[in-house]
């Protein structure tokens, strides 16, 4: 069956209700979701029972783009720099230096074992060089797997950075596969120009953006998280316009954010929390219905012996050589080596050669599509068994609940204050969303001139307002009162 204006929509909307309600039933088995995704989109593709002709990998590609924007974007929202900061230079190197590692040391295996040339192994190196950031966040926030030591937030910011590093190869060396002429020293300055600019533009357009968001009167809740989905292509898109890693941009503008006091916060997470698991389940039913299962096949036995060489060799060894110069257990290791996951990012990172006409690129497609499909079997449904092996997995009632938490899943309180507002004080005539609000206490509501109202991150204090405050403990409303009270002398 041809996809169609009429039946596009009919198609996909039953496409994504057997996704999600297969997916919901699937951990009881131990399968991650994104396996079902894939699998469904390839029932449904040519060779399978849904008979849907699919094969635009240009297509693939633009879909694998917007949905990875907000993949990033939304992962990068909810992570907590208090968390992140302990083990960032951790992260980075891990995302920089552990990819490059990962690339070449695969793509070296690649060149001894098949009969690519030198460019085109590193080639598929790259392409699979990088762990997912789809795979790790949906696989570990599903199996609300919770780890020890600064564990989640290391494996979650290298997943979310290691991306642009990842592209940066696969740009560079397919661009060397193409152009034979050219030589290894001429992708240096590209991998500069992307990552610089990529870095700085997430910082920058990060800021323009929150003053964008609490600047800016919309009138209406709902056109909030509308408003932050135009900066965040607008970010990855200028980015990539004037040179720069647009992956990269967004994942650091979004970091920024998600650590940030934006006027309807709670409303922007909620909002990707759900945009993400969508944009997953689209993304990996276009790579389904994209792959020819019967064209895999034939690749079956070289890829799987890529795939271990990956996980059981590449993986690790680039683990160890880039946290050598840092104090960490060998067990914590060992486990960051095993939570190399590789899922749609490389299956969309390899349909570049294919658009690029180059002559193994359906070679090259099919293989990285088994090593994904592999490591997400593989690593995916050991991931809890492996913590626990390693003992560094810790019991769910011990979890923290991180400031993310309380303001995504609404918390209840154990106390209400009251606190009024005197004319000469800090908070008035300023928005809560100005004031530093504490984390962890809500306004829930503020009594003026007799009436109640309901407040936001726009709304102004003013003289004599009764607020209405809800949080935890004694703490938390001294925090409060220091917020609101600090007299306007004071500097």
């Amino acid at each position: 069956m041809n996809l169609t204006i009429e039946n596009i929509l009919l198609v996909g909307s039953i496409l994504l209700f057997v996704s999600i309600v297969v997916g919901k039933t699937s951990y009881k088995f131990g399968v991650p979701t994104l396996i079902l995704f894939l699998a469904i989109g390839m029932l449904a593709g040519s060779d399978g029972i849904g008979g849907i002709h699919f094969d635009n990998p240009r297509i693939a590609q633009f879909i694998g783009i917007v949905s990875l924007n907000f993949i990033l974007f939304s992962g990068g929202l909810d992570t907590n720099w208090t968390s992140v900061k302990p083990i960032l230079r951790e992260g980075l190197v891990l995302s920089t230096l552990g990819v490059l590692l990962t690339a070449l040391s695969l793509g070296t295996f690649v060149w001894f074992v098949t009969d690519f040339t030198i460019y085109e192994s590193m080639l598929l190196g790259s392409i699979v060089s990088s762990t997912d950031a789809a795979a790790v966040f949906s696989i570990l926030r599903s199996k609300n797997l919770a780890l020890k030591t600064n564990l989640r937030p290391t494996l979650e910011l290298e997943s979310g950075s290691n991306d642009p590093m990842a592209y940066v190869l696969t740009i560079a060396f397919l661009t060397l596969v193409i152009h034979q002429d050219q030589s290894l020293a001429s992708i240096f300055p590209l991998f500069l120009q992307q990552m610089i600019i990529g870095g700085v533009s997430g910082f920058a357009f990060g800021k323009l953006s929150k003053f964008i968001i609490n600047e800016i009167k919309l009138g209406f809740e709902g056109l909030y998280p509308v408003l932050v989905i135009a900066l965040m292509f607008i970010t990855f898109s200028a980015t990539d316009f004037v040179g720069g890693n647009g992956f990269l941009a967004i994942y650091i503008c979004a970091v920024y954010l998600g650590n940030q006091d934006l006027i309807h916060k709670k409303t922007i997470l909620k909002m990707y929390d759900g945009l993400a698991w969508l944009m997953q389940i689209v993304l990996f039913l276009t790579l389904g219905l994209l792959v020819f299962p019967s064209q895999v096949l034939p690749y079956m036995g070289i890829g799987l012996l890529i795939s271990l060489f990956l996980i059981i060799v590449a993986r690790p060894v680039s683990v160890f050589l880039s946290l050598v110069f840092f104090k960490m257990k060998l067990r914590r290791r060992f486990y960051i080596s095993w939570v190399g996951l590789r899922g749609a990012v490389p299956i969309v990172f390899a349909t570049y050669p294919l658009l690029a006409g180059i002559d193994k690129a359906n070679m090259i497609f099919n293989i990285v599509f088994f090593i994904s499909l592999t490591s997400i079997l593989i690593q995916g449904t050991t991931l809890s068994i492996v913590a626990k092996w390693l003992h560094v997995a810790i019991p769910e009632k011990a979890k923290k609940i991180t400031e993310l938490d309380q303001l995504v899943i609404d918390l209840p309180k154990s106390s209400l204050q009251e606190f009024v507002i005197s004319p000469n004080f800090h908070a008035v005539s300023k928005r809560i969303v100005d004031l530093n609000f504490p984390k962890s206490a809500f306004i829930i509501m503020i009594k003026r001139n007799g009436e109640f109202i309901r407040p936001g991150g726009s709304t102004i204090i003013e003289a004599k307002d009764i607020l209405m405050v809800l949080a935890d403990s004694e703490k938390d409303f001294i925090e409060v009162y220091n917020c609101l009270y600090k007299p306007k002398y004071i500097t």
